[in-house]
């Protein structure tokens, strides 16, 4: 276990609680099996960058109220030069770093020492204006253009962002201000946003406060969050934890995320534009992830699912005093897909409902979309699932005319409070082992004939033809 902030003792006491008496799996344990990709990234911490500087050697000051955007700018220009010379380190040590946003280049550690912590600017002008997605169209909030990250990179190889447990900072409530005035000029910015890279390793950090979603990995491949701490005030708007967009072989493991909005979001771009870049999000692991959100999801997936979402593997979850433990959103318009997901091993305690499906979620980025894009969405696998205290087994609602295909669910205790425990419709699949009693479209029993159509089933040697 990484050692954590001193400020959370109460929330790792709890956590370390629910593992041992629910039986499952501490969600920071190692887990055997990991996929391949995942070692390979992991290693990369390990790499020894040849160039070191620290900060302060271009006039940063760490009092909280200097601005040191100018320092993070010439320190990376500087460490460029080394980008074909085996790399370099940029070294933030103990102190409080005010800046504005500041771009990252190849082959570069960003490493922040114990108690170092990196503030985001709260003067809008220190966020530069940048073009929208081209899988957006449009900034996600507003017509138009969106602020750049607060540590931002663009078509880089090779970049690590880790520390002992130093923090980043975005200080998102003037942007929150703004937001719920309706003040905002352009959508609001991430934390930290990787656009077109590769081999990206962001480990071993807090990030609080964001502005809007946390971290933003887009069109990116091999990617690896680990180890980390995102926290936001749980009634902050759209404070995201992780969005994976448009990315393939991503790896999040072993963090803790309690945020205002979903603790993790897969996506793939919006609507027409996101059908027409076409870049969807696949072979995406997560595990060991706990955590709290009042009014969204633990995982979710959409409702930005354009560009299609699959090969999907979560395990080890465990959500708590939370909204939703998995949700699905996509609407008419979104076209795309969602298929081949497998979620297993998840543990719920005081969540409202457990199991989602929404097909009329979210608005439409102009009036251009093609309400006759209907998403396809099969595949779908929940298995190992437990929870305490919840008000709703499942809420699972396709679409009237493109039912969700080949929903599976299999060992399934919940306890539950409502007289209704399961609302269905438009669905259709098998179950086996699932309590409360599951919903007539999926009452079908799992058996040897089906387990082709129940993604990741096919090798269960438990399934009874009784």
């Amino acid at each position: 276990m990484r050692r954590r902030s001193s400020t959370l003792p109460v929330v790792d006491v709890f956590v370390v609680l629910v593992a041992l008496f629910s039986g499952a799996p501490s969600p920071w344990a190692v887990v055997k099996g990991s996929h391949p990709h995942c070692k390979k990234l992991r290693g990369n911490l390990g790499a020894i960058r040849p160039h070191s500087v620290t900060i302060t050697e271009f006039g940063a000051v760490g009092d909280g109220v200097t601005l040191n955007t100018k320092a993070f700018q010439n320190a990376i220009f500087y460490l460029n030069s080394f980008t074909d010379k085996g790399g370099a380190k940029l070294f933030v040590p103990a102190g409080r770093w005010l800046t504005g946003s500041f771009h990252l280049i190849s082959h570069l550690t960003l490493w922040l020492d114990k108690d170092a912590v990196i503030l985001g600017s709260t003067d809008s002008d220190d966020w530069p204006v940048v073009e929208p997605l081209p899988s957006y169209g449009r900034g996600r909030e507003l017509i138009g253009r969106r602020h750049q990250s607060l540590i931002y990179g663009c078509n880089l190889t090779d970049v690590i962002i880790t520390g002992h447990n130093g923090t980043v900072d975005g200080q998102g409530s003037i942007w929150w201000n703004w937001f719920h005035n309706k003040t905002l000029n352009y959508t609001r910015p991430h934390l930290v946003e990787l656009m077109n890279s590769t081999g990206v390793v962001i480990s071993n950090l807090t990030f609080l406060n964001s502005p809007f979603w946390t971290i933003h990995p887009v069109y990116c491949s091999h990617v690896s969050v680990q180890n980390v701490t995102i926290l936001a005030p749980l009634n902050s708007p759209n404070t995201d934890g992780i969005d994976p967009d448009s990315s393939d072989n991503v790896c999040i493991e072993d963090c803790y995320i309690s945020t205002g909005d979903d603790l993790i979001s897969i996506k793939s771009g919006w609507d027409e534009y996101g059908i027409s870049y076409g870049r969807p999000s696949r072979n995406i692991l997560i595990r060991g992830i706990t955590g709290k959100t009042q009014t969204s999801a633990g995982i979710a997936i959409g409702s930005e699912m354009s560009g299609g979402v699959s090969e999907v593997h979560a395990e080890n979850l465990q959500f708590f005093g939370s909204h939703t433990g998995i949700r699905i959103k996509t609407s008419p318009g979104r076209g795309g897909y969602v298929r081949n997901i497998y979620v297993s091993n998840m543990t719920l305690d005081g969540v409202y409902i457990a199991i989602r499906f929404t097909s009329h979620y979210g608005e439409h980025p102009d009036e251009f979309y093609d309400p006759s894009a209907l998403p396809i969405i099969e595949r779908i696998t929940f298995k190992d699932v437990i929870g305490d205290d919840i008000k709703t087994a499942g809420l699972l609602e396709g679409l009237e005319g493109c039912s969700f295909q080949n929903i599976c669910l299999s060992n399934i205790t919940l306890n539950v409070t409502s007289k209704s425990p399961w609302n269905c419709s438009s669905i259709h699949g098998y179950s086996y082992l699932v309590s409360p009693e599951i919903c007539e479209p999926l009452k079908e029993r799992i058996s040897p004939e089906h387990c082709s159509d129940c993604y990741h089933l096919s090798d269960q040697k438990w399934i009874s033809s009784e």
